[in-house]
Formats: structure tokens, C-alpha cells, sequence
């Protein structure tokens, strides 16, 4: 055990400058990451700090010439770290062909999404860094740009960096202390034996300096600057104010209707939609249920033409009572003529972010228990049966959102053939409000929007085929694109639904969504949009993947626990129909409502009939390629590593090669090759050996320029000179010294 931790000692003190230099890199990363506050949850830093941190022990605690294996150990704790943090559902079943492994190796990948290339590209980050930052220069560089971002984000958004601030400049200090002190070690050997022999009168005067100049300048008071920056001094003087650019703490910070790019997820404000959004897949909570389904919040019913506004006062407030645990929510309308089948969930939400309702299947019957079942439920939940919407007590009421909740729903069972036989809205004088309620439209609303619904669904007899017509034509007719080109828009139209249909032509669940409810209300339809979130997936372990590992109808029901992430947030219709309720249509090109069926019905809900094994060509030939392509990137990472690692190691790769053809190096040959090296390194200095000069002229012409190098040049010459014009051979030891000469001369020339 002592030889053990001697060997290590020994490992770290060896190359103890480089071993810290990796620790310091690791601490300016670190801090420099700090600049996505709000914007990546827990796990993503905490893949972050871990992989730093292993990556930095891997260099500290094995030598430093053991860099291939080294990388491969860094690059494997990248991903076991990955894993460990990702939420990952991990297959228990052991795959026995090479396709099943694909497929294996594909659903595992798949979950790793975005947090693996976070992780990675931080490795890759740490790694350069440790390459490049070989020189003082080079080291100023990266404090240096280190403290630009960590200063203008903390100068130009809320988030408050100072103390990562104050930590680079720290780091920054400490390595150019460090830095001296390797550079007296190297040049003067004797003088750096002699000062570590008093260890602490080493230490002592520069942990005291650096702390005082820490302490001092995290503790100094708030005061507004003297000068301001040239940017705020130009905007004051035009009279404008200096915005932030992230909003609070990053969060809401761009709207989804202003062009930018967005993460998914639950919208808090839909006044405005449009533009595009970036996928977010971290998960935000998990639904265990007896029946899969779309998970509902929130409906809206007023239609500006830009988008979906909320109204406290309307047609459905009086609808809004106290929920009391366990007893059957009231419901203002008759049950389903078709009957409903009960589900019951369990939520566990994953974030820590509020929401103003609680999701479920639709609509809730019964509020079971929420945080735990022995406890009452906290006060001021309401149920809106007009609405379907579970709400929160106001945000003053609460101090956050329930962590996890039981809810039992009665979804209504679908019969078309009976829906065909109603029609849409509600006869009854005494509910005229809600019909124009939910046939509400703006007066601005274009012709052509009315006239393309009529064309669409001219060939339909009943309510019921028209809105199914309306459903398939725009999920058939307009592509699904997270981030539709908003170039197409001419300026003509300011409608919402009009720029979706007759010039974006793509769009994500918003565009869709919204444009079949106007339709649908053009049409005479009372139409609502709602919002909330698809299915999510369940653990594949648990019923294991299609094809050979399991049977279409091993889980008829989708009964299981889902995972819902962020990426799953959704938006869809509902249509009311007379004795019926509030029917889902799912208008977005891509998506499927999971339905409760009448026991008659077999058949999917589809406008022509379809050859099943036509049908699953499409889907089988969609598996093969994602598998594929997985294959390919899995080929890929392994490549671009490899090719890192050849460009990394080019000139020992290069020396490995000539050794193999040409046999191995005498000591004379190592001296030439050397050699060779430092002329290489001085033609980069633009020190160029000219065509008609010997290397003696050119090291003559090079000492007038260079004279404090003046006499480590004369001994590389005249150690070449001697190894490759004289018949004496060096002998290992010799060229051993001069390989270490020929070094130091190449780092004084950096």
C-alpha cells in the first residue's frame, strides 16, 4: 500500500506543472459554463462538473506519457457519466443478434440526447485547452476570454457572475505564480532545488497574497462605475435604455411569436405564435397510468388573430367549484352517450417549475390525493368543468407546484357512428352563449381561410366527417417543421392561420392546431384549443422492443409509467358535439390522439382502407434507416476520435512509421531528427533557412537576432554537425542531451 501511494506520489510531482495546468483548465470551464444559468437544468451541469472533474483526477493521477490510454479513460467516463445523469431506462434484456444489438445500442443512444454532445463537447473543450495552452501566451488567451464572456453576460443580462469572475482571476493568478516557478525549475535547476527545500516559506507568501487580493474583491462593496462601458454610453446618450437580452434568469425569455428560436415546452403566454423553437428533451415528469393518453392543461377560446388570450370572465365561469379529495368532481354537462372508461394516474413531476393547472387524462372525475394520501389537500385547488381544467391556487396562495398527485379521469368513449348521426353545438337556447362563445372569430380573419374549409370538406355529410376532413387535409397537405422558414412570409397577411396556410406551409403543433379550430369554427363547429402534452414513451425494457421481442397486442391499453419530457409539450383541438361532449382531433401532421374505442369498433380511423403490411413497410423502412444512422454516427465518433488522436500524436505516429520501415534509429539519427524538428519550429518564428545557406550560415545569421540563444544554437549545431558528418558515434546519452537541449531551445522560442 505505501509502495502504492509512493508510485503516485512520484506520478504527480514528475510532471507536477502540467498536472496543475489541466486542474486550472478544469476551474476556468467550469466557471465559464455559469453563463448558462436558467438555461440547462440540474443533470446538464452536473454532467458537466463530473466529467471536469474526472477528466482532471485521469490527468493528475496517471502519468503523463500515457496519453492515447488516457484519453480513452477520460472519453469513457464522459459517457458512464452521461448515463448516470440522463434519466436513462436501461433495456435488461440481452440482445443475441448483431441486429438486435443495433437496435439496443440505438435505444440506448437515443436517450442520451442532447446531454452526450453537452458532455462531449465539453471533454473535447478540456482537452484542446490542455493541448494548446502551452505557453504563457496561450494561457493569457484563455483567462483572458474566459473573463470577456463571464464579464459581458454578467454586464448585459440578470444573471449574476462576479464570484466566477473573481475565481478565473484567481486561477489566473495562481497560474502565472506557477508558471514562474516551472520556468526557474527549468532553467536553473540548482537555484529551484534549494528554494523546495523550505516548502512553506515558498507557499506561504504567495497563498497569502492571492487570498487577501480574493477576499478583497468578492467582499467590496456595490457602487455604480465611474465609467460606463462604450455600448451603454451610446444608447444613453440616443435617450434608449441598455436591455437585457435573457430575460429573468434566462427563463421566458423569447417569445414564441418574434422569429427566435425557443426551447419546448408548456407555453406560459400564447398571444402571440409562431416562429420556431429548439427541442428540449430533458424530462419533466412521469405519468403512471392504466391507459395511455394526451396529457390536458389548459383550453382557450379567444381567437386574435394572432394568437390564443386567456378571458376571466366568460360563458364558463360560474362552472368553477372546490375540489374535495376523493369525492366525484361535478361535470355541467350529461355523460357521453357512448359511455367513458375510467383511468387512473399517477404524476411525479421530475422540474421544480410551476404550472397553473395539474395535467391528466381529460376529463378529471376525481382528485385522489396530491403529495401524499394521508394529508388533505392544500387549499384553494378548483375544478372548471366548463374548461376541463384542474387549477392551482393563485401563485400567492402556494409556494410551488405539487411533486406528485393522483387523479382519476372518465375519457369518453369514441363511436363515430353515432357521432355522425349529431351535429356539432348545442341546440338549446339557454347554451346560445356558448355556442358563439366557441364560434368566436375575428372580424379581420381573411376571406380565403372560410373559403378553403368550405372547399375541404364539401364532400362531408354530417359535422362529425367534416371536422375528420379538416383533420386529415392539414395533416396531409403541411409539414411538420419545429423550425418553419419564416421568409416565406410576404407581409400581405398578419393572420396567424392565414400565414400558415397559404405561405409558411409548415409549422409545428400551434400552427396546426390553431388553424383547424378556426376552420372548424368558420364551419359552424364550436371549436376550443388546448394544450398540454403527448403520451410520452414508456420504458422500453418493459415490454421490450417491436418486431421479434414483442406482439402488437401485448398492451392493447398502453398501460404503464411514461416518461413525458419537455419535447412531448403539445397542443390539439377539441369539438363539441351534442350528447357527446368535447371531442380531440390531432390536425398535426405526424401525431395520433390515442382514442378509447366503442368494443365494436376494430378499425383505425382512417378515410381509405390500407393493406397492413403495405402499412408497416413505411415504419419498418423508417426503424431500418434510424438504425442505420445511429450506426453511422456511432462509426463516425469513433473515426473523428481516432483522427484526433493521429493529429495529436502525428509526430510519434510519423517516428513509429519510419522506425518500421526503416528499422530502428541509431543515436546519430535521433540528433539529425531533432534537429529537423527545431528547424521546422523556427521557420514558424520566421527564422527560414534560405536555399543557398548551410545550416552554419543560418544559424550565424539567426544569433545576430537571437543573441540570448546564441549559444544554445552553436551547441545544436555542433552536436548535428558532429552526428551527421562524422564517423564517431554518439552515444545514447548524448543524444539524450541533446534531445532535451534542442526542447528548451524550442520552448524559449515560443
Amino acid at each position: 500500500m505505501k509502495h502504492a501511494l509512493r508510485s503516485i506520489v512520484a506520478h504527480i510531482s514528475a510532471a507536477w506543472y502540467e498536472k496543475l495546468v489541466f486542474i486550472f483548465i478544469a476551474i476556468v470551464l467550469w466557471n465559464t459554463v455559469a453563463i448558462f444559468e436558467g438555461f440547462w437544468w440540474e443533470e446538464t451541469y452536473s454532467i458537466v462538473f463530473f466529467t471536469l472533474l474526472a477528466a482532471a483526477a485521469i490527468d493528475v493521477l496517471l502519468p503523463v506519457r500515457l496519453r492515447f490510454f488516457k484519453l480513452l479513460l477520460q472519453l469513457s467516463a464522459t459517457i458512464f457519466i452521461t448515463t448516470q445523469f440522463a434519466r436513462m431506462d436501461w433495456i435488461v434484456g440481452r440482445p443475441e443478434r448483431w441486429q438486435e444489438w443495433v437496435w439496443w445500442l440505438q435505444a440506448h443512444i437515443v436517450q442520451l440526447n442532447p446531454f452526450i454532445w453537452i458532455s462531449l463537447a465539453m471533454f473535447l473543450l478540456y482537452v484542446l485547452f490542455g493541448i494548446w495552452t502551452t505557453t504563457r501566451t496561450r494561457m493569457f488567451g484563455l483567462i483572458g476570454v474566459s473573463i470577456l464572456v463571464l464579464t459581458v453576460v454578467d454586464s448585459f443580462t440578470p444573471i449574476w457572475l462576479w464570484d466566477e469572475v473573481g475565481m478565473v482571476v484567481f486561477v489566473g493568478l495562481l497560474w502565472l505564480v506557477v508558471s514562474h516557478l516551472f520556468k526557474l525549475q527549468k532553467e536553473h535547476p540548482r537555484s529551484w532545488k534549494e528554494l523546495i527545500e523550505y516548502p512553506v516559506q515558498l507557499i506561504l507568501p504567495i497563498a497569502l497574497v492571492l487570498s487577501v487580493l480574493m477576499i478583497v474583491g468578492l467582499n467590496m462593496p456595490s457602487f455604480s462605475p465611474i465609467l460606463q462601458d462604450p455600448y451603454t454610453l451610446w444608447k444613453e446618450s440616443r435617450g434608449e435604455k441598455v436591455e437585457v437580452f435573457l430575460g429573468d434568469k434566462g427563463t421566458d425569455a423569447i417569445s414564441p411569436g418574434n422569429g427566435a428560436s425557443a426551447s419546448s415546452g408548456y407555453s406560459r403566454s400564447d398571444e402571440a405564435l409562431g416562429g420556431g423553437f429548439e427541442y428540449d428533451y430533458s424530462p419533466m415528469m412521469t405519468v403512471a397510468t392504466d391507459q395511455r393518453s394526451y396529457w390536458r392543461g389548459e383550453s382557450k377560446a379567444l381567437y386574435t388573430g394572432e394568437g390564443w388570450m386567456d378571458v376571466s370572465q366568460n360563458v364558463e365561469a360560474g362552472s368553477v367549484t372546490a375540489v374535495q379529495k376523493g369525492a366525484d368532481l361535478p361535470s355541467i354537462e350529461p355523460p357521453p352517450a357512448a359511455g367513458t372508461i375510467e383511468v387512473n394516474q399517477i404524476v411525479t413531476m421530475v422540474r421544480d417549475d410551476v404550472y397553473p393547472v395539474l395535467f391528466a387524462a381529460a376529463p378529471v372525475s376525481r382528485v385522489n390525493w396530491i403529495e401524499d394520501e394521508d394529508t388533505n389537500l392544500p387549499r384553494g385547488f378548483t375544478w372548471a368543468s366548463g374548461s376541463w381544467e384542474l387549477r392551482l391556487p393563485s401563485q400567492s396562495n402556494r409556494s410551488s407546484y405539487p411533486g406528485i398527485y393522483s387523479v382519476t379521469s372518465s375519457v369518453a368513449v369514441l363511436d363515430e357512428d353515432a357521432l355522425r348521426e349529431t351535429s356539432a353545438g348545442w341546440s338549446d337556447r339557454s347554451d346560445a352563449a356558448r355556442n358563439d362563445y366557441y364560434l368566436q372569430l375575428p372580424t379581420s380573419l381573411p376571406d380565403r381561410v372560410i373559403q378553403l374549409a368550405n372547399q375541404v370538406t364539401a364532400e362531408g355529410t354530417n359535422d362529425y366527417d367534416k371536422a375528420r376532413l379538416l383533420e386529415s387535409y392539414l395533416s396531409l397537405n403541411y409539414k411538420y417543421n419545429n423550425k418553419p422558414d419564416l421568409s416565406k412570409l410576404t407581409g400581405e397577411s398578419t393572420d396567424f392561420v392565414d400565414q400558415f396556410l397559404f405561405e409558411l406551409e409548415e409549422g409545428y403543433c400551434d400552427y396546426f392546431s390553431t388553424s383547424m379550430a378556426v376552420m372548424a369554427r368558420s364551419l359552424g363547429m364550436p371549436a376550443r384549443w388546448v394544450k398540454g402534452f403527448a403520451p410520452g414513451v414508456l420504458p422500453v425494457s418493459a415490454y421490450g422492443p417491436p418486431g421479434d421481442f414483442m406482439d402488437a397486442d401485448i398492451n392493447p391499453s398502453g398501460a404503464g409509467t411514461y416518461t413525458v419530457r419537455n419535447s412531448d409539450a403539445h397542443s390539439w383541438v377539441e369539438i363539441y358535439f351534442e350528447g357527446f361532449g368535447w371531442i380531440p382531433f390531432e390536425a398535426t401532421a405526424g401525431f395520433s390522439f390515442p382514442y378509447s374505442l366503442a368494443e365494436e369498433e376494430v378499425e383505425p380511423l382512417s378515410e381509405t382502407e390500407t393493406d397492413p403490411a403495405e402499412a408497416a413497410t413505411p415504419v419498418e423502412t423508417t426503424e431500418k434507416s434510424t438504425a442505420q444512422l445511429w450506426t453511422w454516427i456511432f462509426v463516425s465518433l469513433i473515426v473523428v476520435t481516432g483522427a484526433i488522436w493521429l493529429y495529436i500524436r502525428r509526430e510519434r505516429v510519423i517516428t513509429s512509421w519510419l522506425k518500421l520501415r526503416h528499422g530502428s534509429y541509431t543515436a546519430n539519427d535521433r540528433i539529425v531528427i531533432e534537429t529537423n524538428k527545431l528547424l521546422r519550429v523556427c521557420k514558424k518564428r520566421g527564422m527560414e533557412r534560405k536555399e543557398h545557406e548551410t545550416l552554419r550560415e543560418a544559424v550565424m545569421r539567426w544569433s545576430q537576432s537571437q543573441k540570448r540563444l546564441r549559444d544554445d544554437f552553436h551547441a545544436v549545431l555542433d552536436g548535428f554537425e558532429q552526428a551527421k558528418y562524422s564517423p564517431v558515434r554518439a552515444t545514447a546519452e548524448e543524444a539524450d542531451r541533446f534531445v532535451m537541449k534542442v526542447r528548451s531551445l524550442i520552448d524559449q522560442l515560443r
